[in-house]
């Protein structure tokens, strides 16, 4: 089995953390666009959602890439991401927010990331960001119900 970085029962494999950040790398120059992609996908998946965010659609997506660019850094480091996720992460992208709202969340935020980066993207690059985001976002409820 692979080293790798656990939370609950989610690991990131080594492999996973340096795709996360090389594809975050590569989406950086792009940060604008991608964030806007996400609110449209966002609402066009869940218009209900747009009432969790603010009006200022630019903050909004000024706080999801810095949000994204800490869980690059901490993707090594599950509880410290867990805690950012948990401490500093909108409402959308918060750990008690319910799961199916998660799900849009996370829906959306890989297609964003497709979207922006293309053939850049490939499908461990999309498995290990889905990784990500699962293991930012679980949560005791999350735990107990995969027990």
């Amino acid at each position: 089995m692979a080293e790798g970085a656990t939370v609950g029962v989610m690991k990131l494999t080594p492999q996973q953390v340096e795709l996360i950040r090389s594809t975050f790398a590569l989406l950086e120059p792009k940060s604008g666009v991608a964030a806007l992609a996400f609110f449209q996908r966002l609402f066009a998946l869940d218009p209900r959602l747009r009432a969790l965010i603010s009006g200022d659609i630019d903050a909004e997506a000024e706080q999801l890439m810095t949000l994204l660019r800490a869980a690059t850094t901490l993707a090594d480091q599950p509880r410290a991401l867990q805690a950012k996720f948990a401490r500093d992460g909108s409402r959308l992208f918060h750990p008690s927010a319910g799961q199916e709202n998660r799900a849009v969340v996370g829906e959306a935020l890989l297609w964003s990331l497709g979207t922006t980066l293309g053939r850049e993207f490939t499908t461990e690059a999309r498995v290990a960001w889905a990784a990500l985001v699962a293991a930012a976002t679980e949560n005791e409820e999350g735990k107990r119900a995969s027990r």
